[in-house]
């Protein structure tokens, strides 16, 4: 079952599949947007669909075979696109999607499919605080997994991990409690991970609107993928990526990734070479957030690569 895409009908305008054009979906997970592009690459059309699950590209694969349009699929990282490219020998693409995927509100989801859920794709892997599961944490099985990382990073470094990324202001004593835990006893599944951050948290955290795992969750999940380590090699690439005229649309769930996106955009279209699609981020209608939960925070962003 596909999960529910986020901003499809932006993302159509804005990345515009043509018939016959080449797209490439950064980051295919359930093919939601996937799907969608492919209706209007037909005919003879080119499609590549990536993943850093090679679970996702195999069942993508089987379940997706259209007529009329080129299809294929690689497991890898959407940062490292120009090998993946050039190893496949395609060509530079008219089209580039990237949704990063997680919003704050799926951390809070189970690991069953639900409207919207990318971490439905990864189930039992520790991305959900809810479901008592091996502390994994990451989008390729083969990864480092979180409980391993854990018992690496200092203090003081993991209370600048949880602040930076997940935007907690009381990092410091989540950090203590979780590294204090770790020399007493390894930290094994999702269930003691988040047992201990709510034990860490005062009750009254956040009047009760979001379980006090939440923002700890993403941050762990962020670090462990090294989602903003990525996130700049993409954006650095997008010429070795994009064919003269293409367009990259990027859909990101965090502030510190949309910053990252509107810094690189800006520049690009200072020195000359993008053109702004989106002079303001796009974000969901009430209608989508109600539909979706999951694509409250997102927010997507877009160019045009400049023909020399």
């Amino acid at each position: 079952m596909t999960h529910t895409p986020v901003l499809l009908t932006e993302v159509l305008l804005y990345l515009d599949p043509r018939p016959g054009t080449f797209i490439v979906d950064g980051t295919l997970d359930g093919g939601g947007h996937a799907e969608e592009i492919l209706q209007r690459l037909k005919p003879e059309g080119t499609f590549l669909g990536v993943d850093l699950d090679p679970g996702m590209t195999e069942r993508f694969a089987k379940r997706v075979r259209p007529k009329d349009v080129r299809v294929r699929v690689a497991h890898g990282n959407y940062a490292d696109l120009p090998n993946i490219l050039r190893d496949a020998g395609l060509p530079k693409a008219d089209g580039l999607l990237v949704d990063l995927g997680f919003s704050s509100e799926q951390l809070g989801s189970s690991g069953r499919a639900a409207p919207g859920e990318r971490a439905s794709s990864h189930a039992g892997r520790g991305f959900s605080f809810t479901n008592d599961e091996p502390l994994q944490m990451t989008y390729d099985p083969d990864a480092v997994p979180l409980r391993d990382l854990l018992l690496k990073v200092s203090e003081p470094d993991l209370a600048n991990i949880i602040r930076e990324f997940g935007g907690e202001r009381m990092a410091g004593r989540v950090a203590r409690a979780i590294v204090e835990r770790h020399r007493k006893q390894r930290i094994e599944t999702t269930g003691d991970l988040a047992s201990i951050v709510r034990g860490a948290l005062p009750r009254s955290y956040e009047r009760g609107r979001i379980d006090p795992a939440t923002r700890t969750f993403q941050a762990l999940r962020i670090w462990a993928n090294d989602e903003l380590g990525n996130l700049p090699r993409l954006l650095k690439a997008l010429p070795d990526i994009l064919a003269p005229g293409g367009r990259a649309v990027i859909i990101s769930f965090h502030s510190a990734e949309d910053r990252l996106v509107k810094q690189s955009f800006a520049a690009g279209k200072k020195s000359g070479r993008y053109e702004l699609l989106t002079k303001k981020p796009i974000t969901p209608s009430r209608e989508e957030e109600t539909r979706n939960p999951r694509s409250r925070s997102a927010k997507l962003r877009a160019i045009k690569l400049f023909r020399n």
